[in-house]
């Protein structure tokens, strides 16, 4: 079998080679190559010393865009393209280091592990593959005689699965390794399960650092040295980029929904009438991927829909078309090609909710104005031109590096993975295009991430000092209260020093208790304090607490007993896969890496 995998290579390394050309073709072309910084040779990143070329990234990250966009049926932002860009330098660095800890483990795939995998063990995808269940569940029998099928061989099959094993087997040995260290003990499944069964309820005053004035606590110089040479790391932060906006959206009007309703009756009586469903979708679906299939969305199982669409179509009976269904995507007309108890064949045609031609034209024509005016300008007043004679009103938000733009709440396309791409403060951006409308950005500042200045990081530490101070006083307090506690009652010790002693609801070790806060000393001492005695002052980060236990349940041992074999399967697989990302996280910690995305950018803009 391996050999007949090996023998379809050629026609998949073809296609290696054509898209490779491609790729090579586009970046000379572009100014990637040659005078450019990048070449063929260009690393994107050095790991341990291993090269990771620029192209190798750049393919796949292409490639993984340009899935992308088929599945969602539209164009990426920005922000979506440039989480794609990470999300696969991550993954080719995870497999470089992967690759070489096989290598120091002496972990190997061989011939007869790849056949055994191929013909026992199918990828997920497969699994999934609607072509190849039977009622619903994957049928391993379709499966085994599809691989065999000359389809399969045509298909280049062979060649993409053993690839696909001779990734995934080292890649399961070393983790079956690494999984083999996790045992979980009795009193671990014991304090796992109190963890999650023990209450407790509680009295106790919170002093708040925010009651003491700020002028009363003086922060040195020296203080704010000191802290910020130990809190390096901590003081790190992302780039911040000050940025206007200006948006023309695709307002829907309510004559633009009556359209397109009108539109979807006139399809429905359409296939009435005689037409073909197929055809229609073909011509009108708004789904570019299930409309070139006929509306095809498969067979599947309930739950694969969102609710008004699963509940329309599993009313209806097979060959049945529905009356229009709306839902967030728009409006469907659905047809059922067949039904099995919990399981459906359907096809649907949709049309979403937008604007008329006419308002689009409008739109469109305001929004070319703008670009016209402003987009990709240096010069900064142009913008504010633009909004005066196209009467907008600038929105202005900050952007932080790796994280998508919002302003009040609502998402900006495309903006800070723009304003982070090596434009100067100034500049405007190229007009984008969304399906909710149009948006020009100006970059007004940036600051770049990682450790600021001392005087930049000043106002930080001195809240951060002036916190623990305050904290420092207030345990003073506490400790009168608690000492004058122990000689009367919480709350006459509460009254004579003017706070207000707060009762809890009944809560467990992991909850998050109202005045207190979650998974800090206040509440593990809620667990280990003798019912009604007063505790010690017990600063957290936020208050310092007295507190009374007034009430404890302990979990039921029988009720532990009786679910512990089920209990001990599901901890082991937690644990196990804690135990594999820990080990991913470290192997990242501890290598030696040299990104050079930001350099190879910004090279690449002087250019």
């Amino acid at each position: 079998m391996l050999q007949s995998m090996r023998s379809a290579a050629k026609y998949i390394w073809i296609f290696v080679v054509v898209t490779f050309v491609g790729v090579f073709l586009f970046t000379e072309t572009s100014g990637l190559l040659g005078t450019a910084p990048v070449t063929t040779g260009t690393a994107v990143a050095e790991v341990n010393g291993e090269d990771v070329p620029y192209l190798t990234w750049m393919q796949a990250a292409q490639q993984r865009i340009q899935q992308e966009q088929q599945q969602r049926g539209r164009s990426l932002t920005l922000d979506e393209e440039e989480q794609i860009r990470n999300a696969v330098f991550d993954e080719i660095v995870q497999n470089v280091l992967l690759e070489q800890e096989y290598k120091r483990r002496g972990i190997r795939v061989t011939d007869e592990e790849i056949v055994q995998a191929a013909q026992f063990s199918p990828p997920p995808q497969f699994q999934q593959s609607p072509e190849l269940q039977t009622d619903g569940r994957f049928d391993m029998e379709k499966y085994q005689r599809f691989i065999k099928s000359a389809a399969a061989r045509q298909q280049g099959l062979y060649f993409q699965l053993e690839n696909y094993y001779r990734s995934e087997i080292p890649r399961a040995k070393l983790f079956e390794q690494l999984a083999s260290e996790v045992f979980v003990t009795e009193d671990e499944l014991w304090r796992a399960y109190r963890d999650q069964n023990d209450s407790a309820r509680v009295s106790f005053v919170a002093f708040d650092p925010a009651a003491i004035p700020d002028s009363g606590i003086s922060i040195s110089d020296s203080e704010i040295r000191a802290y910020f040479d130990s809190h390096r790391k901590e003081l790190e932060r992302p780039g911040r980029a000050s940025v206007s906006i200006l948006s023309i959206p695709r307002t829907v009007t309510a004559a633009d929904s009556a359209s397109v309703r009108a539109r979807m009756v006139a399809i429905r009586d359409e296939i009435a009438k005689g037409a073909s469903f197929e055809d229609v979708a073909k011509r009108e679906s708004s789904d570019t991927i299930s409309g070139p299939q006929g509306g095809s969305l498969g067979r599947g199982p309930r739950g694969r829909f969102v609710e008004a669409f699963e509940k329309a179509a599993f009313a209806l009976n097979p060959g049945q078309i529905s009356e229009p269904v709306e839902t967030q995507f728009g409006l469907h007309l659905i047809k059922v090609d067949e039904k099995k108890a919990d399981t459906i064949a359907v096809r649907h045609i949709l049309l979403r909710f937008g604007q008329s031609d006419s308002s689009a034209t409008r739109t469109d024509r305001k929004a070319d104005s703008l670009a016209n005016i402003a987009a990709t300008q240096d010069v900064p007043e142009r913008f504010d031109s633009a909004a005066k004679v196209l009467n907008l009103t600038p929105t202005r938000g900050v952007a932080l590096e790796g994280e998508p733009l919002t302003i009040a709440g609502q998402y900006v396309p495309s903006v800070s993975a723009w304003a982070f791409s090596g434009v100067k403060a100034g500049e405007t951006s190229e007009l984008f295009d969304s399906e909710e409308g149009y948006i020009l950005a100006r970059l007004d500042t940036i600051v770049e991430g990682g450790l600021p200045s001392i005087d930049a990081a000043r106002d930080e530490i001195r809240r951060r000092l002036m916190t623990q101070k305050k904290l420092d006083q207030l345990e003073a307090r506490a400790k009168t209260l608690a000492a004058a506690a122990s000689g009367s009652t919480l709350e006459a010790a509460a009254a004579s020093q003017n706070v207000v002693v707060t009762k809890s609801e009944t809560f467990t070790r992991g909850a998050f208790i109202p005045g207190i806060g979650r998974l800090n000393q206040a509440v593990g001492a809620a667990f280990s304090l003798p019912i009604g005695a007063v505790s010690n002052p017990i600063r957290t980060d936020d208050a310092v607490v007295v507190m009374r236990v007034d009430q404890r349940t302990e979990a039921d041992r029988k009720a532990w007993e009786d679910q512990k074999a089920t209990q001990r399967l599901r901890m082991m697989q937690g644990l196990r896969q804690q135990r594999v990302q820990a080990f991913l996280q470290q192997l990242r910690e501890d290598a030696d890496i040299e990104d050079n995305r930001k350099k190879l950018a910004a090279a690449a803009r002087q250019t």
